[in-house]
C-alpha cells in the first residue's frame, strides 16, 4: 500500500488509513482478549473464596465433642 501511496503521491493518506486499520485490528483484539480471559478470573477468583471458606469451617467441623478423650 505504501508503494501505491508513493506513486499516486498520496502517501500521508495512505498511511493515515493503514494506521486507523491496524488501531482498530488492535482494539478488537483486546476486546477478545478481556472478554476471554474474565470468566478465567471469575474461576479463580471462585476457588480462592472456596479455599478460604474451607479452611475457616474445616477447623471447627473438625471439633471432637466428646473432649479428645
Amino acid at each position: 500500500m505504501m508503494a501505491v501511496g508513493e506513486e499516486t503521491g498520496q502517501l500521508d493518506q495512505v498511511l493515515i488509513r493503514i494506521s486507523v486499520s491496524y488501531e482498530m485490528e488492535v482494539e478488537r483484539r483486546i476486546r477478545t482478549l478481556t472478554s476471554l480471559i474474565e470468566p478465567l478470573i471469575i474461576v479463580v477468583m471462585a476457588f480462592v473464596v472456596g479455599f478460604i471458606v474451607i479452611s475457616m469451617l474445616l477447623p471447627i467441623f473438625s471439633l471432637d465433642p466428646t473432649g479428645g478423650v
